[in-house]
Formats: structure tokens, C-alpha cells, sequence
């Protein structure tokens, strides 16, 4: 099962991308690292893993990313509504999650094809993998 924990106005939330299943969480939290520099104008968002660095910048197309750790970067997403969060799977650096204000999108080759969920959550603010943590996959 591969799964994503999503902080929103109903709480945080563990989505089961390939169902769409979603259960709400007592007391959970999303993980992050610190973070991420970029050096670039309008971030809204950035995660890392190893030498790939996404952000979601505040323009269009909403990503751009890095395979050498910041020191070139590609616009990705031309086709995806302004975003508010990203995470990298930290096993996987092509799986990569990015959230809308209602809405999650995936993508399995590091941000050149987007899988749109149909399920819509109010209000995300942060979203992560569930590597790691139980239920992961």
C-alpha cells in the first residue's frame, strides 16, 4: 500500500493513494526536516531527498526541480493548479506528492506525469509520505 499522511481542516488525515481510502488520525502529526534552502524567489513549499530538491513556487508552472541539489533547476507541472505543499519519498526520489488547497496529486516519474486524486480534503496545508510509520508502503 503506498499512503500519505495530509494535514487539513479536518486534522490529519492517511490517505491510501491507490484506493483513496481516508481515515482521520487522533493526535497525529505530519513528519518534516527542517527547511529546505532553495535560493529561490516565491517558495511556497520545498522538500529534498538526497540531491533531488522540489519546491513549489508561487507561478506558473507551481514546480520546479533539482536532481544536483539546487544548482540547476526544471519547471515541472505545467498542467497543475497553484500548490501549497510537496514531499519526496525519501525511498523512492521519483515518488513525489503535491497538494492544492483541496486536492492530491502524484506522480511516480520525479514530476513529468500527474496521477489527479478524485477525493477532495479541505483546506491542506502539509503533506508527507507514510514511509516508515506504521501502515506505510
Amino acid at each position: 500500500m503506498s499512503c500519505a499522511l495530509v494535514a487539513c481542516e479536518l486534522g490529519v488525515a492517511r490517505v491510501d493513494l491507490d484506493d483513496e481510502a481516508v481515515t482521520l488520525l487522533d493526535d497525529a502529526s505530519i513528519p518534516r526536516g527542517g527547511p529546505v534552502e532553495t535560493g529561490l524567489p516565491l517558495v511556497v513549499d520545498a522538500d529534498a531527498a538526497g540531491a533531488t530538491v522540489v519546491a513549489v513556487v508561487d507561478r506558473r508552472p507551481p514546480l520546479v526541480v533539482s536532481h544536483d541539489a539546487g544548482a540547476t533547476w526544471s519547471e515541472v507541472g505545467a498542467g497543475l493548479p497553484a500548490g501549497v505543499a510537496v514531499a519526496i519519498s525519501a525511498e523512492h526520489p521519483d515518488r513525489v506528492l503535491f497538494a492544492s488547497r483541496e486536492r492530491l496529486f502524484v506522480s511516480a516519474d520525479g514530476g513529468r506525469f500527474w496521477r489527479a486524486l478524485a477525493l477532495e480534503l479541505p483546506g491542506i496545508t502539509a503533506v508527507s509520505w507514510c514511509e516508515g510509520t506504521e501502515g506505510a508502503g
